[in-house]
């Protein structure tokens, strides 16, 4: 496992070691010792959970505040999506600034979003399946986010825009400049 950092405080991609021959593959999803001797971050992860989406939808800016924050360690485990972290951490050299990269099927790269980011992604194949490890436990009384839209950002989701598909949660999210984090 290689472990990579983004131009974001804290924020990585991880990337698998692949042993493959004519039979298939095999590797090492994660390892939480590896992991914090690489990074010096605590990797213990408490909830699993897992998203199936069609092309265009766009999930996020989301997040959990205070004492329910999440780290989370994302990836795609069928299809292709446009993954992407926002720092949100007000003491950070970084923050405001946003990560985004391709996770897919294919590469099995995984991006770990830290505690007191933003994190969302969009759908670039015809489905994907998406997978998040969470260090902390889901409280729907913590929910925040940022409008996908947001001009101070600017993400490029990577979709037409008349391709992308939201909740209506996510439709009346709050902009950056009007912070709920």
């Amino acid at each position: 496992m290689k472990i990579k950092p983004t131009p974001l405080k804290d924020c990585y991609v991880i990337e698998p070691a692949i042993v493959a021959d004519e039979r298939g593959y095999f590797y090492e999803k994660f390892n939480e010792k590896k992991f914090e001797e690489l990074t010096g971050l605590n990797g213990h992860f408490v909830q699993d959970n897992i998203s199936k989406s069609s092309y265009g939808v766009l999930r996020g800016i989301h997040l959990q505040k205070g004492e329910h924050a999440q780290a989370k360690l994302v990836s795609c485990l069928e299809g292709r999506v446009f993954d992407v972290a926002v720092d949100l951490r007000e003491d950070s050299p970084t923050f405001g600034q946003w990560f985004g990269i391709e996770l897919s099927d294919e590469n099995k790269l995984q991006l770990y979003v830290p505690r007191g980011f933003g994190h969302g992604f969009s759908v670039l194949s015809e489905s994907a399946i998406f997978a998040y490890k969470c260090d902390n436990y889901y409280n729907n009384g913590s929910e925040g986010g940022i409008l996908w839209k947001d001009i101070e950002l600017n993400i490029d989701w990577k979709l037409p825009a008349e391709a992308i598909i939201l909740s209506e949660k996510d439709k009346n999210l709050p902009k950056f400049s009007e912070r709920n984090f």
